[in-house]
């Protein structure tokens, strides 16, 4: 069976029909979206991305007309003030509803929305006769909608989650009596239009039945019940008719929909329930009138006018216009978006949860509540688990990183939906409590917990996804996690391919639809981790380290790297001094973009053939690149050669850290190279940068790194690289491994800074310390390792090598080396050196935490 005569576009319309804008889809996206040549982005529901035409407006726009403050009264500003009003409109009008029914109150995002209802909201404690508020949401919520309750619960209000089944389940069929207590306490319950863990999608007809008491929770409770649809996951590919929805609060983010702008968002409030929003800080232009030596204060008579606190983001909402104007252009509208992107996620999930193992056994766990047959209760995102070919889930993190390999872009995790994760995946209460113990945190890499996932993966579409997108994903899944010859399960295929879109299913609970052999009611916690890894019939068994009394006393440091510029190759030395922060100048010096943001070899794999090296003699830093003249930069300080002494702020591995620009020439030189805007960065010399995960034992006080990703150094050991190597070979008859990775080659790749003889594979792993010469070192854990080792540092391809063959014999996180710190000398005032043939004496950990 072979994959070009499985995933065809013939098979994709027998699947589902619509497809496209109706001219030539392919031209559309080499003219707007050229970016995306050699990348499959399937994070739409993180964020879809802008065309350049939308840019292109704006930019035009922006260098014909002066946008003033618009709460000022000069023509320029007034002409900002009607341009922003009628933005207002235009988002109106793309919800099919008007000012007379709903207003627009910009936010800086989605998020930024829900605060605003939860700190206005008319919020009552019960008292002596009087039942107090009661905010009710969705178990299926995001994060930011279930945060409500941090502000709702100080002011002793009743939290009440509901699942999914139980609005329907406990629902009434006339709705509750009236009071008049209806009228005095209000209450608020929020559900999403579209999950974003799943992509399931709730009815609208929810609002009308929540707020007429005829559905639970709210024909339970008397009161004045309002709601909150959360739209942000639902606007980016369909289109949300607020005719046929009375909710009353509407957050939604724009890009979501546009790609462009970012930190942009609004809410949109039905006008009959504005009025019970209670306001209490007042910024900048919210007021008709107020004092300054009086308490009081009346706000402007308008909803948008009283909740946009100080100046609106008034360019950012300008763009949107351009972005209206660059959807309708490209697409036709929201209901050709929704048929595209639904049938790209109707073809892969039907493919997927047909495809299985050599043996039988399904390849995926599909997590959703239908078979994906009507776009008007399923959305486009499809969430699911990767399974190997004894049932067990291959973790996300490690699907993700192979996914890198390949550029294909994709969401793992939780995606701030506890609720939704917890019923898919059968996490209980409890837990999620002891995987926080265990030191998973939400959005960490963290993905299997006594062989149970914590998260899953999610690939969702927007309007300029491709068929060849769905071929390139099901593609990967196929050569990177089925054992051969893989199968399709026909009797399935065929049932689902034959079955005719439902109609009028909107919103009705259905089972889940599970396409693998997980419950989520099933239970492993007795299931002892097993010492033996089977990847593809094959056992791996994990090293276990020799005694003491059995170790060959012979290890020596063989290499000594260095790599002064962040991400690019490595400078080999026989012998190097040690400074305060590692090796002296590594990575002292990082590429960063127009915008200041670091680069590396995961974006940029070409910078792997940016050779510097360092001359001591003349105190420079000399820097080659194929194609390019040798440039030099001054080791010292950058005062003293006249050079720029531009200061950035930039972030290394979520760190502050403060660098000085080195220069236009250089800048030049890069740009050049790397065919984009950048600029080369020195770590400031009096910036002082201490390593976050700094080991108990290491020592008084924290310890300072250079612009590393974790500890001072690296060091891996030959036996474990020869161990993998061997590996790698055994698996050549593999279409997917083109050729042999030779040992030089494959060192290069793990970038460590020491490299030293072994006497067994990966027995590094267990050194709580060791001492190269006359120098102690602290090990400062294991190096958790991701799609960087699949970059060749010479030619900058891409390959599934070493990370697939490293993953096989590693159990839980894919580690190879150790970090270190060096021991402080008991002479502060000593020059340390390390030199290729010291010997190593490691020292055994006293505990296996492992």
């Amino acid at each position: 069976m072979e994959l070009q005569d499985i995933f065809t576009f013939q098979s994709f319309h027998e699947i589902w029909g619509p497809y496209g804008y109706g001219y030539d889809l392919p031209e559309m996206i080499e003219k707007e979206f050229g970016r995306m040549k050699g990348i499959t982005y399937l994070d739409h529901g993180g964020t879809t991305l802008f065309p350049e035409s939308q840019i292109k407006a704006f930019y035009q726009d922006l260098t014909r007309n002066i946008y003033g403050n618009p709460h000022s009264h000069n023509l320029s500003s007034r002409l900002t003030h009607d341009t922003v009003e009628h933005v207002r409109y235009r988002v109106l009008e793309h919800f099919n509803t008007s000012p007379e029914e709903h207003t627009v109150i910009f936010t800086s995002g989605c998020t930024a929305a829900l605060k605003l209802v939860a700190e206005s909201f008319p919020w009552s404690s019960a008292c002596t006769g009087e039942p107090g508020s009661h905010f009710c949401y969705l178990t299926d919520n995001h994060t930011s909608v279930v945060g409500i309750r941090g502000v709702s619960g100080q002011l002793g209000v009743t939290s009440l989650p509901v699942s999914p089944h139980e609005v329907e389940a406990r629902a009434r069929h006339s709705p509750r009596a009236t009071s008049a207590i209806d009228s005095q306490t209000a209450h608020l319950f929020c559900y999403p239009a579209q999950s974003n863990f799943s992509g399931r999608k709730y009815p609208l007809s929810y609002a009308r039945g929540i707020q007429t008491g005829r559905l639970y929770p709210a024909c339970e409770r008397p009161g004045r019940w309002l709601v909150l649809l959360d739209a942000a996951a639902l606007v980016g590919s369909s289109g949300l008719d607020l005719q046929e929805n009375t909710a009353d609060f509407i957050p939604i983010s724009f890009y979501k929909m546009f790609g462009f702008p970012t930190g942009l968002g609004a809410l949109l409030v039905r006008n009959e329930a504005a009025a019970i929003l209670r306001k209490g800080y007042f910024g900048g232009g919210t007021a008709a009138a107020y004092l300054a030596g009086e308490d009081y204060f009346v706000p402007k008579s308008s909803v948008s006018s009283r909740f946009e606190d100080g100046t609106i983001s008034f360019l950012d909402v300008i763009s949107v216009h351009h972005g209206f104007e660059a959807l309708q252009r490209l697409t036709g509208g929201m209901v050709r978006i929704q048929q595209h992107t639904f049938g790209l996620a109707r073809y892969s999930y039907v493919m997927l949860s047909s495809l299985l193992h050599s043996n039988g056994q399904p390849v995926a766990h599909v997590y959703c509540d239908n078979e994906f047959q009507d776009p008007s209760s399923q959305g486009a995102v499809l969430n699911f688990n990767v399974l190997d070919g004894h049932g067990g889930v291959v973790g996300y993190s490690q699907v993700d990183k192979l996914a890198s390999l390949f550029n294909i872009h994709i969401r793992t995790g939780c995606f701030c939906n506890t609720g939704a994760c917890q019923v898919f995946l059968g996490i209980s209460n409890q837990e999620v409590k002891d995987n926080l113990e265990a030191g998973h945190v939400c959005g960490d890499s963290i993905d299997l917990v006594d062989g149970r996932p914590t998260g899953s993966v999610r690939v969702s579409f927007g309007y300029m996804s491709t068929f060849e997108d769905c071929q390139k994903f099901l593609s990967f899944i196929v050569n990177c996690f089925t054992d051969k010859p893989f199968r399709m399960d026909e009797e399935r295929l065929a049932r689902l391919k034959l079955a005719v879109p439902f109609v009028d299913s909107v919103g009705h609970f259905s089972p889940s639809a599970s396409n693998g052999q997980l419950e989520h009611k099933t239970d492993h916690r007795d299931t002892a981790p097993s010492l033996i890894s089977s990847t593809n019939g094959r056992e791996i068994r994990i090293h276990t380290p020799k005694r003491p009394e059995e170790r060959n006393n012979t290890q020596i440091l063989t290499n000594i790297f260095i790599y002064p510029i962040k991400s690019c190759a490595a400078f080999e030395v026989r012998e190097w001094s040690v400074g305060p922060l590692g090796l002296l100048h590594d990575r002292t010096w990082m590429v960063v973009n127009e915008n200041g943001v670091c680069l590396s070899q995961k974006r940029e794999p070409t910078l792997g053939q940016v050779q510097p090296r360092i001359s001591l003699a003349s105190n420079a830093l000399h820097i080659t690149a194929p194609g390019m003249n040798v440039i030099t930069v001054p080791l010292g300080d950058l005062k003293e050669q006249n050079l720029s002494q531009r200061t950035c702020q930039s972030k290394v591995c979520g760190d502050r850290v403060q660098t000085v620009d080195c220069g236009d020439e250089v800048a030049s030189w890069f740009s050049e190279f790397l065919g984009k805007p950048c600029r080369l960065m020195k770590q400031k010399p009096d910036f002082i940068r201490n390593m976050k995960k700094a080991p108990e034992n290491a020592g008084d006080g924290p310890t300072a790194v250079s612009l590393v990703n974790e500890a001072q150094y690296l060091l891996i050991s030959r036996a474990s690289v020869e161990m993998l190597q061997e590996r790698i070979s055994g698996r050549l008859d593999d279409p997917s491994i083109p050729q042999a990775i030779s040992m030089q080659q494959l060192i290069a790749r793990f970038r460590a800074n020491l490299v030293v003889t072994g006497t067994n594979p990966l027995e590094e792993d267990d050194w709580s310390g060791l001492t190269i010469g006359n120098t102690g070192f602290r090990v400062a854990g294991r190096c958790g390792r991701c799609q960087m080792i699949g970059i060749d540092q010479e030619s900058g391809a891409r390959t599934q090598e070493p990370l697939k063959s490293l993953s096989d014999c590693r159990q839980g996180k894919v580690t190879f080396g150790i970090y270190l710190l060096q021991q402080p000398m008991a002479n502060s005032s000593a020059i340390t050196t390390l030199s290729v043939g010291s010997p190593i004496a490691p020292e055994l950990s006293k505990s296996d935490d492992y």
